[in-house]
């Protein structure tokens, strides 16, 4: 893309540092955290990219948005934002990934089923006047004077921060961003701070894959983990690693009795329909993911932001190691412990609204 604008594709986007509490004193802009693909937007004339946060471009997977966007920006503009998908008043990180596929015809199906949505968060570029080294502060207010376009809402108030911290959890959002008020735009930096739910939950060990560094029967890679449904099947929900390289070696021997190749609920003619397996093919992978099965005898408590998936869910992310829970039979851990929050307005989200229940 030839650009004329003061600021050129690919722009690394500022990042956030995690942060436990939302402060009660002044000086942020607080703004909730979209469950998407961080997305900035380049307009030079009839020139549109839309570049992830690796510094990729989107166009070929989000037509709609080009499309869309082309009719309501200003000729000159780059923008920081969220791309989001949302299905039955909820977002839906499922949804947006199932974009990410090589077949045109299952994009464009897809682009007209379930729309994405471009919600903007900061401005970069407007004309030729560059606010990367304007403050927070000044950006904001310049953004909201952009219209057609769909701009994430803000406050400096830590109280409604913290409402919408709560609130909108039950729209599909994943917690509260906060940007010092007199901060630049700094590319590439953890400038801001995310305040994430995070929560915890027992579930069975039931299997192990090894080290890629290391011979199988060394280093412990990571744990499956599984937790059964009100049916009493196991499902995978995800892993735990990010062990020292000595704690590795040591699960090794230490879980090494409970390896099995006997009957196992993940393998063979127990698993059932609609089971969630580890280690299958996927748009990812081509091939099959080894894992070595485990005798369901063990307990880990991990903590975990969020799930998603539906149901049965997952973890979205890769669940942190708390403590073993020898105190807790592995058929105890079931889905009833996961948190659940209660369903909230996606349109309320756009417009700031928090309505208490």
């Amino acid at each position: 893309m030839t650009c004329m604008l003061p600021l050129s594709p690919p722009v690394q986007p500022m990042l956030a540092r995690p942060v436990k509490k939302i402060p009660d004193t002044g000086g942020m802009l607080f703004e909730p955290k979209w469950d998407g693909f961080r997305c900035l937007v380049f307009r030079d004339g009839d020139e549109l990219t839309l570049q992830s946060r690796a510094g990729k471009p989107l166009n070929r997977y989000f037509p709609e948005v080009l499309t869309g966007l082309s009719a309501v920006l200003p000729e000159q503009i780059v923008l920081d934002g969220e791309l989001v998908i949302a299905h039955d008043g909820h977002l839906d990180f499922d949804l947006l990934t199932e974009r990410i596929h090589p077949a045109k015809s299952r994009v464009t199906m897809l682009a007209e089923s379930v729309p994405a949505t471009f919600v903007a968060f900061d401005l970069l570029v407007l004309g030729e006047e560059s606010f990367v080294d304007e403050p927070t502060s000044v950006r904001r207010d310049r953004l909201e004077k952009l219209t057609g376009i769909n701009i994430t809402p803000a406050t400096q108030d830590p109280a409604i921060a913290r409402e919408w911290f709560t609130l909108f959890e039950g729209a599909g959002l994943d917690g509260v961003i906060g940007k010092p008020l007199d901060a630049t735009y700094q590319p590439g930096k953890r400038i801001m701070a995310k305040y994430k739910h995070a929560r915890t939950a027992d579930c069975v060990v039931a299997g192990l894959r090894w080290h890629a560094d290391s011979e199988p029967g060394e280093s412990v890679g990571s744990f499956l983990l599984g937790l059964y449904d009100d049916n009493g099947i196991l499902h995978h929900v995800g892993v735990v690693g990010s062990f020292p390289a000595a704690r590795r070696r040591e699960l090794a021997i230490e879980l090494a009795e409970l390896i099995t190749d006997g009957e196992h609920p993940w393998l063979g003619d127990a698993v059932v329909e609609g089971q969630r397996l580890p280690g299958g093919i996927t748009r990812w992978r081509s091939t099959e993911q080894p894992w070595v099965p485990l005798r369901l005898e063990r307990v880990v408590e991990v903590g975990y932001e969020h799930t998603e998936g539906g149901h049965p869910a997952r973890f979205r992310h890769t669940a942190q190691f708390a403590r073993w829970r020898p105190d807790r039979e592995p058929a105890s851990c079931g889905y009833a412990q996961l948190d659940e929050p209660a369903r909230y307005d996606l349109d309320a989200v756009f417009k700031g609204e928090v309505r208490l229940p």
